[in-house]
């Protein structure tokens, strides 16, 4: 998992956090795009605006999982990321 979140960040990919308001506030990565998982169907063409790859990131996987599996759908190259303090440790 790791070396293909390393390939995306030397990709220019954007880190994409699907959690909560509150757990974003808790703690996130720096730089990160924050889209809570339930609005990313109306923000798809926002994503898509970014022009880059996307790594998607939640607490478990779970939630980034499900924002992978749609954003790949509408033709985003995306990647799960897990847990963003697995991606974190990439960036810092």
């Amino acid at each position: 998992m790791s070396l293909e979140i390393k390939e995306y960040l030397e990709k220019g990919a954007v880190v994409l956090d699907v959690r909560t308001q509150e757990e974003w506030d808790e703690g996130h990565t720096e730089g990160a795009e924050h889209i809570v998982l339930t609005v990313i169907p109306v923000e798809v063409e926002k994503i898509k605006s970014w022009n880059k790859p996307v790594i998607a990131v939640c607490r478990s996987g779970a939630r980034s999982g499900q924002a992978t599996q749609f954003l790949t759908n509408h033709g985003i190259d995306v990647i799960n990321g897990g847990p963003w303090q697995d991606v974190d440790e990439h960036i810092s």
